[in-house]
């Protein structure tokens, strides 16, 4: 069962971190910002965007089967797989039968939600991330906080050590460029050594049969360009029409993500190497119920933007969802699977609403969030809530019951002991302050200039 808040909990404990997280974020939020300004068309990109998302979702089934054919022809060997064990099976079996041991792999959202890691190394592969800050949480022993910035809940002082444990780096040295040459170094050595790439996929082009990588480190072109094998993991909905498309979605993603213009590296991978292997693995893994349930979550694009807009998320770190994909969109796709696993997920919310205007493909989070708490609410963990609620809804439904729970709240409820007023039946007031209510009411204020007029 998910706690968000007993673990959001443990993050604020740390009060620096808290804080310098969420300024961290802001940053990347005002980034954003700053760039889209330059783009008088904004507005009409994030429609484009939806539209043409929208459009795929529709005729899904078919542009998979272009995608699969057009990428055929081209010399590419497409698998299928319904659920991540049979996408860790696959990439097993293919490994196997290649006799490759060691892989180096990129950012990819989609292999973390297959838990591929654990699953390769178990079985005796040396699977090494490419992508900096999957390195540095894999050297730590943790999963990604954020799917753009999975490190951005460390800091120098603490990446250092984590150099100097696994790396042999100089000790308490925290020069940023220092320990990106210390990675680098490490990383060319696993490059050359690698028998195969595993990449994910940020869009595949259904006319050309090919896939796009979107990346600022180049670590996907030198895990790609040396090994003879390149597998790389897709989502059923990462497919898009065609290239003409792309051209939207190139110029919202990074502007969205960390506020670039673009991405330093747009890779296009169209064939295999003359002497290589390419296999692109189409995976599923729930994909099809959200398509039945709530299909605009599809539109998705993985910028993260939300997660660096939400209030929620920047105050209680990546790592109090629980889940692989955390922040807004984590919480509306995990509810989707399991709403009384994720219960904590949709109340993990204030209802803003800035995840739905930083969305580049207008996905109405705050919307779907608000309707999954109403079956959230039916999880054997918030019994009490619920009752509150109906307590609420039935003081609420008349003024006169309205008036005399203000009255009983002025006169009573706020005198009682702090012990009991804080304690395990009021959880709201856990880290907040019940509101001093005005010596007067709006009505009598009202009442009283009435009857002075008079």
């Amino acid at each position: 069962m998910i706690d968000h808040s007993k673990q959001a909990a443990k993050f604020i404990s740390n009060l620096q971190r808290a804080k310098w997280h969420n300024q961290a974020l802001w940053f990347v939020r005002e980034k954003r910002d700053k760039s889209i300004k330059n783009i008088p068309e904004w507005e009409d990109l994030r429609q484009s965007a939806k539209e043409i998302k929208d459009h795929t979702i529709e005729y899904l089934r078919f542009y998979l089967e272009e995608f699969e054919k057009n990428a055929k022809a081209n010399g590419i060997e497409i698998l299928w797989a319904k659920d991540a064990k049979e996408h860790n099976k696959l990439i097993d079996s293919i490994l196997f039968r290649y006799g490759i041991k060691r892989v180096v792999k990129s950012k990819s959202m989609l292999t973390e939600e297959c838990g591929l890691n654990s699953y390769l190394q178990k079985k005796g592969y040396k699977v090494i991330d490419t992508d900096l800050g999957e390195r540095i949480v894999q050297l730590a022993k943790e999963s990604p906080s954020h799917i753009v910035l999975p490190a951005i809940h460390l800091k120098k002082a603490e990446v250092s050590e984590i150099f100097h444990k696994n790396l042999n780096s100089q000790k308490e040295n925290t020069n940023p460029v220092y320990l990106t040459k210390v990675a680098r170094e490490n990383l060319r050595q696993e490059f050359l050594l690698a028998q195969a790439a595993i990449t994910g996929v940020n869009f595949a082009l259904a006319k050309e049969g090919g896939i796009v990588i979107c990346t600022n480190e180049g670590n996907v072109d030198l895990g790609v360009s040396l090994p003879k094998i390149h597998i790389a993991s897709m989502g059923i909905d990462k497919v898009i029409p065609s290239a003409r498309e792309l051209e939207v979605f190139t110029r919202i993603l990074a502007r969205s993500a960390t506020g670039q213009e673009i991405t330093t590296y747009t890779s296009h991978f169209l064939k295999p190497k003359p002497d290589g292997k390419m296999i692109v693995i189409i995976v599923d893994n729930g994909r099809s119920q959200i398509l039945k349930e709530q299909k605009e979550l599809l539109r998705c694009i993985r910028c993260g933007a939300c997660m660096n807009t939400c209030p929620v998320f920047r105050r209680s770190g990546g790592h109090s969802y629980q889940v692989t994909i955390p922040g807004p969109i984590g919480s509306a796709l995990e509810g989707l699977k399991d709403s009384y696993k994720a219960a904590s997920l949709p109340f993990a919310c204030t209802l803003c609403g800035s995840c739905d205007n930083v969305c580049p493909s207008k996905i109405p989070l705050h919307e779907i969030l608000r309707k999954e708490r109403s079956k959230a609410i039916q999880a054997p963990q918030y019994k009490g809530k619920k009752r509150g609620l109906k307590l609420l809804f039935w003081i609420l439904k008349t003024s006169k019951r309205y008036k005399y729970a203000l009255f009983l709240y002025k006169k009573f409820f706020l005198k009682l002991p702090r012990s009991i007023l804080y304690g395990k039946f009021n959880k709201w007031g856990i880290g907040r302050e019940l509101p001093t209510p005005a010596p007067k009411s709006f009505e009598e204020i009202m009442r009283q200039r009435r009857s002075s007029k008079d």
